[in-house]
């Protein structure tokens, strides 16, 4: 299992084809920058016998199911290359006895957090792997096992902030370190208060999250696109045609996106992101944009690139490519939380320590 970890580094986690089981018992109810591999491999598959499957208004048909869960990082390893030999790929995909590839549990290999909080002691050790599933296939991109989803610039990794992200960055964690993390409830995370999915799965940029449920649901019209992703049930609405943008003063969660057809590739360009809704762990700004392109490749997959431009914050735009495969099971409402309970007994919990602290505190002083 080492070897393994140490070959993938960081590993981005899945979707589970049991954890919608699981949820249903349990908590449901029932571009610039980036170089366009998807247009090179719409023309591949054009030369054969698929032929791009298209709605009546003759655009590709991009609607139903689709899964981006892969054991392939978000960011490279430092210093390794673009691609993953056949033998790592092997050694990376293969399972260790009844545990999976990737595990979700410290029981089967999971690193275990440091730190002595609850949220370190627990991690790992919530769920069985029945609930996880952190992925158990490599990316494919052009026919090679990519070793990142980031693939501009060439080290697979994201920019340096500038000078200005920097301050930003430091501003808020100044801000944060007033507080003790439970003090109220607008401190905890917004996936935490299901307000948006966990990790980025919503985005934009669309990316898989770190634990399952990596699943899309996308409808489209000849004037609009809807995504829905499984986790926290969220929802985008894609309206086609020239951009009639929100004024700057309006952010919404998933931002103000549109979309054209560039030929066969579904171009969406998103702004007006809402300034709290952090990309891991850096807040958007007024000049940030993120521009996505979808293309069909073949029965079973398109091709999501993504640009993040954003000169205030990054010192050049960033991209990559992620394959979404079709995901051949049902999709159940996520949902959050069984009804968010859990956020109010985490803040109980913190003001019943806080009471405890204070007692022992007074009973030392007499």
């Amino acid at each position: 299992m080492s070897k393994r970890l140490a070959v993938v580094g960081r590993r981005y986690e899945g979707i589970s084809r049991y954890s919608a089981l699981l949820l249903a018992v349990l908590c449901v109810t029932a571009a610039a920058g980036v170089v366009s591999t998807a247009s090179a491999q719409v023309r591949a598959a054009g030369a054969g016998s698929w032929e791009v499957p298209r709605t009546p208004d003759g655009h590709p048909d991009l609607q139903g199911n689709w899964t981006n869960v892969t054991l392939t990082p978000f960011q490279r390893v430092e210093g390794r290359g673009p691609f993953f030999t056949k033998e790592e790929v092997d050694e990376i995909e293969r399972p260790d006895g009844d545990c999976p590839a990737s595990p979700g549990t410290v029981a089967c290999g999971r690193t275990q957090r440091p730190g002595s909080t609850n949220e370190a002691r627990l991690s790992g050790q919530e769920y069985s792997e029945v609930y996880w599933d952190r992925g158990s296939r490599v990316a494919i991109v052009d026919g090679e096992y990519v070793t990142s989803l980031i693939t501009n610039p060439a080290d697979g990794r994201r920019p340096p902030l500038t000078p200005e992200g920097e301050r930003r960055l430091q501003e808020y964690q100044d801000f944060r370190d007033q507080f003790q993390q439970y003090d109220h409830p607008e401190l905890r995370p917004l996936a935490e208060r299901c307000i948006v999915s966990f990790g980025s799965s919503a985005g934009p940029p669309m990316i898989p999250n770190t634990a399952y449920n990596n699943n899309y649901t996308i409808v489209q019209t000849a004037d609009y696109v809807m995504i829905k992703a499984e986790m926290v049930h969220d929802v985008r609405i894609i309206r086609l045609g020239a951009p009639d943008r929100l004024p700057a003063n309006v952010n919404p969660w998933f931002g103000d996106s549109w979309g054209r057809w560039e030929g066969d590739v579904l171009v969406v360009e998103t702004t007006n992101i809402n300034p709290t809704h952090r990309f891991q762990g850096i807040a958007p700004t007024a000049a940030l944009k993120v521009t996505e392109r979808f293309s069909r490749v073949d029965e079973e997959t398109f091709l999501y690139e993504f640009t993040v431009d954003d000169p205030t914050t990054y010192t050049e735009p960033w991209g990559g490519v992620i394959p979404y495969k079709r995901f051949h099971d049902k999709l159940f409402e996520y949902a959050c939380h069984e009804g968010n309970y859990s956020l109010a007994s985490v803040l109980s919990g913190a003001r019943y320590e806080e009471r405890m602290e204070a007692e022992e505190s007074s009973d030392a002083r007499r």
